[in-house]
């Protein structure tokens, strides 16, 4: 191949980016979405006030040693849920959210047995009984509440969708589960983040999950990977400056790069 037709991967990255962007026009109809500045980054607010979203009892999360210490203190016996369930008893909803948070599949079940709607219901925050199971890892749970009735792609007022939580604490369990109910792979939340930047944002050599959740939504056929956040980054810049797993994003998109220039 002669000089002129040699072309780097950094090169053809950019042309192709730049390529996904012009194809990849995308129309929000019927929504009415937060209105943020130009130069707003979603992900440096998840690492100074990332403490505040909700995170379950078996939570990955890795925070400071406040929040380790703290989901110590979740870790209880049989004999406290059992008398928290006790203290919920007469506030269904409220009883829902937290047993799809801590697992409870008996009581999820026979709440739903005794009201079905109860499988929509949300907290202050947006967050559904299918939203609090899947940021906890609950994949049975989100089975349950799937077959239940439960809409696959709720949001949050942040725009979340349950599989961006699952996403953002390497469930990846549950990631599956919600792809293969058709959950929205490239779902954008208020400020731009799909599934794939949280995946991307919070990766480490020492979570085996976090890189087979990477894994898992880079194989999927209709990615969007040149998606961008409202601050303009895509998922692989995001993997670049956060995690060790950015070779992951450098290998899918040579793949997308030679068979575009194979069907050219």
């Amino acid at each position: 191949m002669g000089n002129s037709r040699f072309v780097t991967l950094l090169q053809l990255e950019t042309q192709l980016s730049s390529l996904v962007t012009i194809l990849d026009v995308r129309v929000v109809e019927g929504a009415k979405l937060m209105e943020f500045p130009e130069d707003f980054n979603q992900l440096e607010l998840l690492d100074t006030h990332g403490q505040l979203i909700p995170r379950g009892s078996g939570s990955m999360w890795t925070g400071s040693k406040e929040d380790e210490e703290e989901a110590e203190e979740r870790e209880h016996n049989e004999e406290w849920y059992l008398k928290k369930e006790e203290a919920l008893k007469d506030e269904p909803k409220e009883l829902i959210l937290w047993a799809a948070e801590n697992n409870r599949l008996s009581t999820v079940r026979s709440l739903l047995a005794a009201d079905p709607l109860l499988v929509h219901c949300w907290d202050e925050d947006g967050y559904t009984p299918l939203h609090r199971a899947a940021y906890s890892g609950h994949v049975e749970i989100v089975s349950a509440l799937l077959a239940s009735g439960s809409k696959v792609n709720p949001r949050t007022i942040d725009g979340w969708t349950p599989l961006h939580s699952a996403c953002r604490w390497s469930r990846v369990s549950v990631a599956s589960c919600l792809l293969q109910h058709g959950a929205e792979l490239n779902a954008q939340t208020n400020g731009g983040l799909t599934p794939l930047h949280l995946a991307a944002s919070y990766t480490s050599f020492s979570k085996t999950d976090s890189r087979r959740t990477l894994e898992l939504l880079l194989s999927q056929r209709h990615l969007k990977p040149g998606l961008r956040t409202s601050s303009g980054e895509t998922a692989t810049e995001v993997a670049r400056r956060s995690g060790p797993h950015h070779f992951m994003f450098e290998m899918v998109m040579y793949y997308i790069v030679s068979f575009y220039l194979y069907n050219l």
